[in-house]
């Protein structure tokens, strides 16, 4: 009597769709390995910006220090907000994966949005207080390369925010298909990537500078 070993679906780094949806689990692996190739390259850029950054704190030509420019309390209020974005994009995840509803599935997508332009929002508010200051890139070399990191931080998150725009369009329009699910999945792992980014410019920038 022999016996016939059902074959697993490989994981990935990731939400997994292999016992809901097996096909599009297949079909993402190549994509989401080579999506992961990518946020390695841009994790290398963040790390050369974390690293000239490191490198210019005490270039402030007798300019403002860091501990006279940021303050905790909306930093730390910027970052719930886009940890809270985190969140709700896992739980679009789980509704992606388990209950399918596409109306709901936009709705969370809608206040992981929101919830993303508020953050991006704070950031506006921050450049522009630090700008009346007199605290811009041109004023030292720390503040040109803290305006670096912080920015291509921001338009990262812009980019998500787009994307996010274009994901819900498209699920009016195409509705779960193979390719929104794995644009979807794409797109949670590049959100909760910048999350991750942003927990290292708050604690590397803004806390350890006001300390």
């Amino acid at each position: 009597m022999t016996h016939t070993t059902v074959p697993q679906p490989r994981l990935y780094p990731g939400m997994n769709l292999g016992h809901t949806d097996p096909e599009t689990h297949k079909a993402a692996e190549e994509l989401v390995f080579g999506f992961w190739v990518f946020l390695m390259s841009d994790a290398v850029l963040f790390a050369l910006l974390f690293a000239v950054y490191e490198t210019m704190t005490g270039s402030t030509a007798d300019g403002p220090i860091a501990a006279q420019l940021f303050h905790l309390k909306p930093t730390l209020i910027e970052t719930l907000v886009l940890l809270t974005s985190s969140f709700t994009f896992g739980m679009a995840s789980l509704i992606m994966k388990f209950k399918r509803h596409i109306r709901l599935l936009q709705i969370v997508l809608i206040v992981t949005l929101i919830l993303g332009l508020t953050f991006l929002g704070f950031e506006i508010g921050d450049f522009a207080k630090l700008a009346r200051q007199g605290a811009v890139p041109q004023t030292s070399g720390f503040l040109s390369a803290f305006y670096v990191l912080v920015s291509t931080h921001f338009l990262h998150v812009l980019s998500g925010c787009i994307w996010i725009v274009v994901m819900v369009i498209q699920l009016s329009v195409f509705g779960l298909d193979e390719t929104v699910k794995t644009r979807l999945l794409r797109l949670g792992i590049f959100w909760h990537f910048l999350d991750i980014v942003w927990i290292f410019i708050f604690t590397f920038v803004y806390l350890l500078g006001i300390l």
